[in-house]
């Protein structure tokens, strides 16, 4: 008798289910219909009136190839457009290589001229720090001299003092 309660219970559910289930793909379905077409309409390229099967590039493993621009009619009225939609998957990909070494090449001769430029900075930086320790060698041993000299004016003071006091010399306090 419980078995049939369930049996009919979930009997009684299961439409419920199936609609639930429908709604939600449905929700599904529509957002990613919505996506696609926010997505095409923030396109920078114009739309296209061409139909172009897929059979033409089985393997794109790029994504290079775009459906939507590489039928007959597309850029027929501009050369460079024509010339470029008749380019093979080969060309493109070493057209795309060329210009990745382009690339490369020119970031690795500004960073050559950053790298100069800097090995010139850290010279100019290092002639000025053995400027600077020059001159601080100099003040130091003029230093010393002075110092040396001072000892030899005092001892020579003192001497002349001695002999002073020796013939009647006082000294006067304010």
């Amino acid at each position: 008798m419980r078995v049939l309660r369930v049996h009919s219970l979930n009997q009684r559910l299961c439409p419920y289910r199936v609609l639930r289930w429908v709604l939600v793909w449905m929700i599904v379905c529509f957002l990613v219909w919505r996506m696609k077409e926010s997505a095409s309409s923030q396109s920078p390229c114009p739309p296209c009136d061409c139909y172009c099967s897929s059979t033409e590039y089985p393997l794109d493993p790029l994504g290079l190839v775009n459906d939507s621009i590489n039928g007959a009619d597309c850029g027929k009225h501009d050369s460079d457009m024509n010339e470029e939609m008749n380019k093979d998957l080969l060309t493109l990909l070493s057209e795309e290589l060329n210009l990745q070494k382009i690339v490369a090449n020119e970031t690795l001769e500004h960073t050559k001229r950053l790298v100069l430029e800097a090995r010139k900075t850290i010279s100019h930086y290092k002639k000025e720090a053995e400027k600077c320790n020059a001159g601080v060698g100099t003040c130091e041993e003029a230093r010393e001299r002075a110092e040396a000299e001072l000892i030899k004016e005092r001892r020579l003071t003192a001497l002349w003092e001695n002999l002073a006091r020796e013939y009647g010399w006082e000294e006067e306090h304010a």
